[in-house]
């Protein structure tokens, strides 16, 4: 049965949309048929760092409004055959958004996907709640430090109150991606410690990425940095945290840079 999941956060620059691509390109490594889709109306960066700038001609915006069919949207990942995405509009307003528009896409692509992956704009505003508003998992993306953990808190709140499930009755499963972690740094006192943003957040911990320049190596050259450096330390973080989402049970690390060494293990598993 096909997953919807929103990758989301209330502050910006965190790390959704490299996040959405590493996750989405590692849940498709693992063989699931996964489609990323950018809800990000205007500002529009999913494609650049998936690579597929140059091949977008139709996006959500023109699905939603019945300008042109999803598969004619859909651009099929060089790398990948069995992940997809599904742009956003750099020249529309978010406002172009519909509810019964955004239920009709997310309905046709549960029959063709096993992952639905929403990659929400910050915030609060209409573009976020619709990312979220049909999803059946949230990951919340945030860094180790105050803000962003504080804005991260009002979007748990968002989630257990409007989106369909939780209007319905039913638990909105969340977990908790920690990203540009750097565990010197939180031992002296310079970021939050990991279990810091858990006592705040109280939501299951999917996975910690830390701090490396392989991230923004990744996205500069358009590729998910599960693919385009899969031996990296956030590579692996983001491969094991993809294994989390598809349901193993598996402790959470912090990777180091060298091969085969991880950080302390924190016994923390992602809820099923």
């Amino acid at each position: 049965m096909a997953k919807v999941l929103v990758v989301t956060s209330g502050k910006g620059g965190v790390g959704k949309t490299t996040s959405t691509a590493a996750l989405g390109a590692a849940l498709a490594q693992n063989g699931s048929n996964v489609v990323v889709i950018d809800f990000d109306v205007g500002l529009r960066n999913l494609d650049l760092v998936m690579g597929a700038e140059r091949r977008v001609v139709y996006d959500l915006i023109n699905v939603v409004q019945g300008d042109a069919k999803l598969a004619q949207a859909l651009i099929r990942d060089k790398r990948l055959e069995n992940l997809s995405l599904l742009p956003a509009s750099q020249t529309r307003d978010k406002d172009a958004l519909t509810e019964d528009g955004v239920a009709r896409v997310i309905e046709e692509l549960r029959e063709k996907f096993d992952w639905i992956i929403c990659d929400s704009p910050a915030g609060i505003e209409r573009g976020a709640t619709l990312a979220m508003r049909h999803a059946d998992m949230a990951v919340v993306v945030t860094n180790p430090e105050v803000s962003s953990v504080r804005d991260s808190d009002r979007i748990i709140g968002l989630l257990d109150s409007k989106t369909a499930r939780a209007e319905s009755g039913e638990r909105m499963p969340k977990h908790l991606l920690l990203t540009r972690y750097d565990q010197g740094r939180a031992e002296r006192g310079e970021m939050l410690k990991v279990d810091d943003v858990l006592e705040i957040l109280s939501i299951p911990l999917l996975g910690i990425i830390p701090e490396s320049e392989e991230v923004l190596r990744a996205s500069n050259v358009g590729s998910p940095v599960t693919i385009n450096s899969p031996t990296s330390a956030p590579a692996r973080a983001y491969a094991e945290a993809a294994r989390r989402l598809a349901g193993e049970d598996i402790a959470v690390t912090v990777p180091s840079e060298k091969k085969g060494f991880f950080g302390k293990l924190f016994g923390r598993r992602a809820a099923a």
